[in-house]
């Protein structure tokens, strides 16, 4: 799996197939690995690029002070033009999708579209939802550590008896996080948000909201409509992570948005 030296760090990347290029951005504590399903069905017509960001999976550990969305950001950007890459379409899930939308933000002129997948543009402004979750992660992350957080994380994203194998795997990837590095990208995400800024995104953009995310699907209608070019698909019957709980029905709706379906 290569690697190349970008904003100060090693980024681990992999790639697969030619054609117009998807960019896959996966969620906190996880890995590209988050995007499995995805690969070999987008990649027989689609260059797919898939990236560990900074301080996950096996991308550098960098020191604590250089966390957060817009480190993250510039990372992809200065892999973009390491890779040649001059457009893409930036798929993001969860803190992968803060990184899209700022992407987005910052340099519109690279991105064919965005697709965001129960993420959102402001988690610095998600009320109530917002304020619980920070504190009760951040209150469970220093009392009872990774381990137990990861563990907890993975039974609430499949819970059901026919999703262990995929609560196992997701739960092995969150355990082999660095705790420092876990928990300087969880407070640096939780202090993120596009502002106004949001308003001024035209690119094409595709919202994914699962029915049972722990964000309703109406958080998301109601971002989506103070952007001038995005609609919202719901996916049923999944929680928060869509892309490996319902692959295949995430995959067509992808596909569909894809070719202007």
């Amino acid at each position: 799996m290569p690697k190349v030296t970008v904003n100060n760090i090693e980024l681990d990347y992999e790639e697969y197939g030619k054609g117009e290029v998807l960019l896959f951005l996966h969620g906190l504590g996880s890995t590209k690995a988050d995007w499995d399903a995805q690969i070999p069905f987008f990649s027989e017509k689609y260059r797919v690029v898939v990236v560990d960001l900074r301080g996950h999976g096996k991308t550098s550990v960098p020191s604590k002070d250089n966390y957060g969305v817009e480190f993250m950001t510039e990372d992809v950007k200065q892999l973009l033009g390491v890779l040649t890459i001059e457009k893409a379409t930036v798929i993001g899930f969860s803190m992968g999708g803060a990184v899209a939308f700022q992407l987005t933000s910052d340099y519109p002129e690279i991105i064919n579209n965005l697709v965001i997948v129960n993420s959102g543009p402001d988690f610095n402004n998600m009320g109530k939802i917002g304020e619980d979750l920070l504190s009760s992660r951040t209150a469970f992350l220093k009392t009872k550590g990774l381990i137990p957080l990861a563990k907890e994380i993975a039974y609430n994203m499949f819970p059901e008896d026919t999703q262990i194998e995929m609560r196992s795997e997701f739960e092995a990837r969150c355990k082999k996080n660095n705790y420092e590095a876990y928990y300087n990208s969880f407070v640096t995400l939780m202090d993120w948000g596009l502002g106004e800024k949001l308003q001024e995104i035209k690119t094409r953009t595709l919202v994914v909201a699962s029915d049972m995310d722990y964000t309703p699907v109406s958080f998301k209608e109601e971002y989506v409509k103070r952007m001038p070019n995005a609609v919202v698909s719901v996916i049923e019957n999944s929680r928060h992570g869509a892309v490996i709980d319902q692959p295949e029905v995430f995959n067509k709706v992808l596909e569909k948005f894809l070719n202007h379906e």
